[in-house]
């Protein structure tokens, strides 16, 4: 006896215990089909050689169900003995997907209620118009409840010969239309799978997939054996397709060969969930064996991240900080390798340590149910205050306003001195402060992965970004060769120190533009009262520096005092989450520019609905590398004129203020931080597939997207 016949005996006995005892009738009570069959026809007549469709309609008393073409672990699916007129050729059963029916611990597929099954059939090119044709068969099927039982009836049709197109059959055209729609068409995207000892992941290369509107997936294998039917699907969607982790099946050599089945994925269009089923081949994934495939997935997250970091050195926000320590790394150039290492490592540590803390309020913010992604502190206007005070305060300390001792000015002294391995520390978490508004090529992707894993995983990626933000200053540190390049000490560094201030200065500026996109004139304002105090510290710190001992602690206790007086205002002014005021709707700009649209996934889905192209624009005002694009390539006239050929409709999604809406998209995209720059083609089914453009746009980037479509 075979292992599934094994199982289909469980289930029958299962079933049998589980059955009500039911009363007893009289002999003579003829007992009805569970089951009502017929045939139906798509057309009202037959046409010579014209290939046309029939079914068998099926309508099931209520509690039982038939079996689909595999029925799971027990069962047998229906079938049809044709007698049918010389010359005629029938196919094989068109099988709508079916439903999952549990017996017990076992699983099934089949159907309930009504079911049409379509089958193909093609007459012979020598019928006489005129004539009438009959078409016979026996149809057999098992029909179970608590019990099963087999059926059979004899099905019949009878319908005339005509000559040129054949009239459809009311009835009979729009349900076989309606289950035709049902039977799975062959997939476009490739699969594969791989196998362990106890679990079989199938891949589905599905990419620009919107996982926001994929509300269930499920894979109905072909033939038994393969996966255990009755365990959870466990789906991931995302960007790059489908992952779908199941129990492996019983049979263990039913993973050597490809796995066939139908995959139906179900899509929420327009507050409607519409079900797509296509049917796939699956081939052992080259080298699978009993490898894991989140092993590669990870492997391949930490070598963007490394990347990305790396990048992150080349970002106006870092560069100004990167480069004040590559003051002190010219100043211990002619000392002992052992302390410029140690310099080195201590850089790194603070970055490390700054990252980690940087994602662990993200992830357990996230935990909680907030939906929050990279970038998600320069959402609240009372940190992106704290950050522009921050800057401001670096920049007087690197401009000499701030005298720690006679070497080296201000805080620069703390970031470059030769002294303490603190200042190489602190200057490693200022970096990754200073780099939280840019996003570099390659950060998305593997942001994007780390927020969608367990904390652990999610940690080691950071960290790897972390480490390729360090990388560069640790191997300067560490290879001899590299520091022998370096220009010797002199004067000339303290001058560049000072002109190092004036991107600061700057960056403070801006980062006060971007609080009063998110808190208005009331947040400006706290903004510039806390520069003013941080001016007058400053002052007051340098005037009574030679004053004498009472004078200097009175002056060092009013510094200290002025912090938590900053912090307090800001808590006053802006609140302390600081959610602010969303930023104006962006209008339509004149002159034959882009007109842009706030964006909202209604307003998406509308376009979509309409037949539109959609471009979306997730931005914010305080992301560095999207204000370069947005003058680089966005606001092109080239790029203007590309959209109206096309018809494009521009959405910006303003992420400068916290919105769940724009984090959840992002996060159905894959990303989870911006800028990202998306582009929808016409359509709104599941195949039309959204296009992801680079981080770094450019004019040429973009318009060659918009010539695609």
């Amino acid at each position: 006896m075979s292992l599934r016949g094994a199982i289909a005996i469980f289930v029958c006995v299962f079933q049998i215990l589980g059955r009500d005892p039911e009363p007893a009738t009289a002999a003579s009570e003829p007992e009805t089909p569970r089951v009502r069959v017929e045939l139906l026809s798509e057309v009202a007549a037959i046409a010579p050689g014209q290939t046309f469709w029939v079914a068998l309609h099926q309508q099931i008393a209520p509690g039982w169900h038939t079996y689909w073409m595999n029925p799971g672990d027990s069962g047998e699916p229906p079938r049809i003995e044709w007698a049918l007129p010389s010359g005629f050729t029938a196919g094989e059963i068109a099988w709508p997907f079916p439903a999952r029916i549990p017996v017990g611990p076992a699983m099934t597929y089949g159907y309930s209620g009504e079911v049409v099954l379509p089958i193909a059939l093609t007459p012979p090119t020598a019928l006489a118009p005129g004539a009438r044709v009959t078409l016979r068969g026996q149809a057999s099927w098992l029909v179970c409840e608590s019990t099963c039982i087999p059926e059979e009836a004899p099905i019949a049709l009878t319908l005339p010969v005509v000559a040129g197109a054949p009239p459809p059959d009311p009835r009979g055209a729009s349900l076989i239309a309606a289950a035709r729609r049902n039977v799975p068409t062959p997939s476009p995207w490739p699969a594969s799978f791989v196998a362990t000892t106890e679990s079989v992941t199938l891949s589905v290369k599905a990419p620009g997939l919107m996982a926001d509107r994929i509300t269930d997936v499920w894979f109905y294998p072909a033939r038994w054996g393969a996966i255990d039917l009755a365990a959870p699907q466990r789906a991931r969607v995302d960007t790059a397709g489908i992952r779908l982790d199941v129990a492996r099946g019983p049979l263990r050599d039913a993973v050597a060969a490809p796995i066939e089945g139908v995959l139906v994925v179900a899509e929420r269009l327009d507050g409607e969930v519409a079900r797509h089923a296509f049917s796939l081949t699956a081939p052992p994934r080259p080298g699978g064996g009993d490898h894991d495939p989140a092993l590669a997935s990870l492997l391949r997250a930490i070598v963007l991240a490394l990347a990305g970091g790396l990048v992150l050195n080349l970002m106006p926000c870092v560069l100004p900080v990167l480069s004040v320590k590559a003051l002190g790394l010219v100043q211990h150039s002619s000392g002992r390798r052992s302390m410029l290492r140690a310099q080195g490592l201590a850089y790194a540590a603070g970055v490390l340590v700054a990252f980690a803390v940087v994602a662990g309020v993200l992830i357990a913010l996230r935990a909680t149910g907030e939906e929050l992604g990279w970038g998600f502190q320069l959402q609240s206007p009372a940190f992106v205050t704290l950050l522009a005070w921050l800057f401001f305060s670096v920049a007087l300390g690197f401009s000499g306003v701030i005298e720690v001792s006679g070497r080296f000015a201000g805080v620069g002294q703390a970031l470059a001195a030769r002294s303490g391995y603190g200042g190489s520390f602190a200057a490693g978490t200022l970096a990754t402060v200073a780099a939280t508004p840019c996003t570099a090529p390659f950060m998305g992707a593997a942001v994007g992965f780390a927020l969608a894993q367990p904390w652990p995983i999610a940690l080691v990626v950071f960290e790897a970004l972390g480490l390729g933000l360090a990388l560069p200053y640790l191997v300067l540190t560490f290879v001899p060769a590299w520091s022998r390049l370096l220009p010797r000490p002199g004067p000339w560094m303290a001058r560049l120190q000072q002109l190092l201030a004036f991107p600061l200065y700057a960056s403070a500026a801006w980062l006060v533009w971007v609080v009063s996109r998110q808190a208005g004139p009331h947040g400006v304002g706290a903004a510039l009262a806390g520069l003013v105090l941080i001016a007058f510290a400053a002052w007051l710190h340098q005037a009574l520096g030679g004053a004498r001992t009472l004078w200097r602690h009175t002056a060092t206790w009013t510094v200290a005092a002025l912090l938590p007086l900053l912090i307090v205002v800001e808590i006053v002014a802006l609140g302390p989450l600081g959610a602010g005021t969303r930023a104006p709707a962006p209008e339509v700009a004149p002159g034959g520019r882009l007109g842009w649209e706030p964006f909202s996934p209604e307003r998406l889905a509308a376009l979509r609905a309409s037949g539109k192209p959609v471009f979306v624009n997730f931005t914010a005002a305080w992301c560095v590398t999207c204000l370069v694009n947005e003058s680089v390539a966005l606001r092109s006239p080239a790029v203007a004129d590309a959209f109206a050929k096309k018809g494009v409709a521009a959405l910006k999604a303003d992420w400068t203020s916290r919105d769940p809406a724009i984090s959840r998209v992002l996060g159905s995209l894959g990303r989870s931080g911006v800028p990202l720059y998306v582009l929808y083609p016409p359509g709104a089914g599941i195949g039309a597939a959204p296009t992801l453009l680079p981080q770094i746009l450019t004019e040429g980037a973009l318009i060659g997207a918009l010539d695609k479509i």
